[in-house]
């Protein structure tokens, strides 16, 4: 079974970069397609980005096209969105999850991680 864990949130001012890390502590991710979403305090959870299992299909959030970057490294079992030039609308709790059918901007993926504070500074 997958399980899912995040690292690399923290506080960065506004025009850095952060790379998050998503890791299957299960090593079960084979052929899974992940994905990143966001939940700011207030909203709703939004997606984010998404990659497919052979890294080829990819699908951004428009707010996000241009400064953040998905990708992923299938022997590690990892996943890698790096986000430039942050903005404070980017801060939010940032979730990582994985969908065995494919890629997709709708909520439905199979496994979730506990999610991972980014915090903008202006």
């Amino acid at each position: 079974q997958v399980q899912l864990v995040e690292s690399g949130g923290g506080l960065v001012q506004a025009g850095g970069s952060l790379r998050l890390s998503c890791a299957d502590s299960k090593r079960a991710l084979s052929g899974y397609a992940m994905g990143w979403f966001r939940q700011a305090p207030g909203k709703e959870r939004e997606f984010v980005a998404a990659i497919s299992w052979s890294g080829v299909s990819l699908s951004y959030k428009d707010a996000v096209k241009g400064r953040f970057t998905i990708s992923r490294n299938n022997a590690r079992n990892t996943v890698y969105p790096q986000m430039n030039s942050l903005k404070a609308e980017d801060t939010a709790v940032y979730y990582c999850a994985a969908r065995r059918l494919g890629i997709t901007e709708v909520s439905n993926y199979d496994y979730w991680g506990q999610g991972t504070q980014v915090t903008v500074s202006s």
